[in-house]
């Protein structure tokens, strides 16, 4: 079956001065798909992100994005891509929904026949929990409000590709499951392409069909939130009560360890069950306290799970 891609990137580079950011990152990213990239501070997830925005110029190595090299795009070609970054843009003097009616009249001209409308502003301050908010000026909005404004200028022009720097920055708890299904929506029901840069790691988990570990402007890991747990070498974690008192194991087979020797001996006497097994966070502290030990040769051959 034949797969459309909207990004791919092969051996790229970035320098600065004698400074390696980015260092022969390979990768693509399915249509359609939602792609996770994790890292430290300095592993070159927002150089990399640049790149393929157009912002930056890359040092060495191929790049298509929506089937044009980022070097090179055109203004029809930046309609089809929306852009989330890390902080938020100064529109003080503009009421909401007049900043977002204004902005969505720039991509229509853009517009390719497969393409649909762009989002009108009423629509979009209600995919984005500003209903209440939509006559005020933006400069009486809070950092969360205008967190969410900034998804919704992103989003405006309905891209086929949408980049998220930290998108959940300054988002309370009820905002942040708001923003999940928003971009549930957007991969599932309008078929967006996401790429998705977050320290949130549970927020990668949920959102994130695969997940790229950067560290040193490299890829150490390259798979789903599940596989990259699974490969994890530790063992899971049996937690029960009996008899009123409290047991820990990490047994090599979980599963038969509870029905054989848990539940086989003691049956009603067990109470409390718990079994925790490897998790994205484990994986991902793994991998990186390994590559910054100096083991990044077998950590990346460990836990790396190519989608291809």
């Amino acid at each position: 079956m034949t797969v459309n891609l909207a990004v791919e990137a092969v051996d790229l580079v970035k320098k600065f001065g004698d400074t390696v950011a980015v260092d022969g990152v390979s990768f693509v990213v399915p249509e359609g798909s939602v792609l996770g990239l994790l890292g430290p501070n300095g592993a070159g997830k927002t150089t990399t992100i640049e790149i393929l925005e157009g912002f930056r110029m890359r040092s060495a190595g191929e790049v298509g994005v929506l089937g044009v090299d980022p070097a090179k795009g055109d203004e029809a070609w930046r309609a089809r891509i929306g852009v989330v970054l890390q902080s938020w843009r100064d529109h003080g003097k503009w009421r909401v929904m007049e900043l977002l009616d204004n902005l969505g009249r720039y991509y229509s001209p853009y517009g390719t026949p497969e393409r649909e409308r762009p989002y009108d502003a009423d629509e979009l301050v209600k995919m984005v929990g500003l209903e209440e908010h939509a006559g005020k000026k933006i400069s009486t909005l809070s950092g969360g409000q205008r967190r969410r404004l900034d998804v919704a200028i992103g989003i405006v022009g309905r891209p086929e590709l949408l980049f998220l720097d930290e998108p959940t920055a300054g988002f309370d708890p009820h905002a942040r499951r708001e923003f999940h299904d928003l971009v549930h929506r957007l991969s599932d029901l309008e078929d967006t392409t996401i790429l998705l840069t977050t320290h949130d790691l549970d927020e990668a988990e949920k959102l994130a069909d695969r997940i790229l570990i950067l560290a040193g402007g490299s890829i150490i890991a390259d798979g789903s939130a599940d596989a990259l747990s699974r490969r994890m070498a530790t063992n899971a974690e049996v937690k029960w009560t009996r008899d009123g008192q409290r047991f820990v194991h990490a047994p090599a087979d979980a599963t038969r360890f509870v029905r054989e020797e848990l539940f086989g001996q003691y049956g009603d006497a067990i109470s409390d069950l718990e079994v925790r097994r490897a998790s994205l966070e484990d994986a991902y502290m793994s991998l990186v306290q390994q590559f910054e030990s100096g083991q990044r040769g077998s950590a990346a051959r460990e836990f790396e799970v190519v989608v291809r």
